[in-house]
């Protein structure tokens, strides 16, 4: 019976609405497939093409940046870039949830695609009549960070539809993957664009790596509300946020995982990317030679690695104690690839680290999803981003602030360590919350 309603939901949509997936908590009887998301005919096109989409995003970073320094040498603005690409995440997050609790995930996806694809043709337009001003490049930064934070919790809600429930984690960890490939591809092909085609040509291009994404959602049948059913119609105000917050906080595992991302992202976030010449520095790597790419190349090659080798071996749960070991590992290898002054020592750690950071984020979002009130797990998504990646625009401020004070490499072994002691007090905390409960079930 199992095996015939898989059949009929990869073939088709449910013909009616499932059970909420908290009622259909996976057990030993009900394993979950290894690649499964690969394996469906819906979800393996979805996967590459988010991979094609994270890898434009990456290469507009790449042809931008530089060309906005050359032009304005400015600091100020390589904050706001940083800034600007997160910050949405931390003020729209919840909101772009109920959005896509209330209308069709795809055409949310679609017009998230269609808007990268516009800053990508205005950055264009702006390099080819070199009527490029500041404060044009401020909205087009912010624009694409929108366009980020819209396409986020739309994207997880479709992977809820796509497959099983028992097989959810393991789409998680698959879209992460798929995305981490575009991250690593997309430097590299960013390069290549601007070395065959010049910024104005590269960028131009750049635009039709997120036509894949934007044509398929014209064909996939799922609409992100196919297996619960539920679609509310109510709107969703910011001040709402707090409220939403509120519903989750009497479940202790929502709460732990919410809380790591957090910590991920404000003790951590993209702060390596960002020390990486001053790491590379200190390991006499030379910033602009192929130890100091091998370096940038490590983290996210653990990334990828650690996707492809969770989802083959299928070693770890998606459950509390699972996220806490991995966040705690990806503390130590960030303590301990600025503590080492030995090149391979530091490679090897990112390796680690990537596949700890990777294994942390994807059971953090497959929690979040599967312990989610079904009625509201648009929204408890929305909470989830807004942590997890709004929460890296506090990163940018207490690297900033520390690294003025203990340097730059300093300031990331102190995020690292506290990350390392914020992911042990979470697992006490959430230790004594499950032991009261017992005792007042007893």
């Amino acid at each position: 019976m199992v095996g015939a309603a898989r059949s009929r939901t990869r073939s088709r949509p449910p013909s009616r609405p499932l059970s909420p997936p908290q009622e259909l908590v996976p057990t030993t009887a009900t394993r979950p497939r290894r690649f499964a998301a690969l394996r469906d005919a819906h979800s393996r096109p979805y996967l590459f093409s988010a991979g094609l989409s994270m890898m434009a995003d990456n290469i507009e970073h790449v042809i931008t940046y530089w060309v906005l320094w050359r032009m304005f040498h400015s600091p100020a603005l390589v904050g706001f870039e940083v800034i600007s690409h997160w910050l949405p995440f931390l003020l729209l997050s919840v909101w772009f949830g109920s959005l896509a609790e209330r209308f069709d995930c795809r055409r949310i996806i679609q017009i998230a695609q269609i808007l990268f694809a516009f800053v990508s043709l205005a950055w264009g337009v702006l390099f080819l009549t070199d009527s490029l001003e500041m404060w044009m490049a401020c909205v087009l930064l912010i624009l694409h960070g929108c366009a980020g934070a819209l396409w986020g919790p739309a994207e997880q809600l479709l992977l809820h539809d796509f497959v099983e429930t028992e097989d959810l984690p393991g789409a998680v960890r698959m879209n992460a993957t798929f995305k981490s490939l575009g991250v690593l591809a997309g430097p590299v092909i960013g390069s290549g664009l601007m070395l065959a085609l010049g910024a104005t040509g590269g960028i131009f291009a750049n635009v039709l790596f997120y036509l894949p994404m934007t044509l398929l959602m014209l064909r996939t049948p799922f609409t992100g509300h196919t297996r619960s059913g539920i679609v509310r119609r109510e709107r969703l105000g910011l001040r709402d946020t707090f409220s939403v917050l509120r519903t989750v906080s009497g479940d202790k595992v929502l709460v732990a995982m919410i809380v790591l991302a957090g910590l991920v992202a404000v003790c951590v976030g993209a702060s390596l990317q960002v020390s990486m010449p001053s790491i590379a520095d200190g390991l006499g790597a030379d910033s602009g030679g192929i130890g100091y790419g091998v370096l940038l190349f490590a983290g996210g090659a653990g990334g990828v690695l650690g996707g492809f080798l969770l989802e083959a071996t299928g070693v770890i749960r998606p459950d509390t104690r699972a996220a806490v070991i991995a966040t705690l590992l990806f503390g130590l290898t960030t303590v301990l690839l600025t503590l080492t002054s030995h090149y391979w020592i530091a490679v090897i750690a990112l390796v680690i680290g990537g596949i700890a950071n990777m294994a942390a984020t994807s059971i953090g979002q497959a929690v979040v999803q599967l312990r989610a009130p079904a009625h509201q797990r648009e929204r408890v998504v929305g909470v989830y981003s807004m942590i997890g990646s709004g929460m890296r625009t506090g990163n940018g401020l207490t690297l900033a602030l520390l690294g003025s004070v203990v340097g730059v490499t300093g300031a990331v072994t102190v995020g690292g360590a506290a990350l390392a002691a914020g992911s042990l007090l979470v697992a006490a905390l959430v230790a004594v919350g499950m032991s009261r409960a017992r005792l007042r079930r007893s």
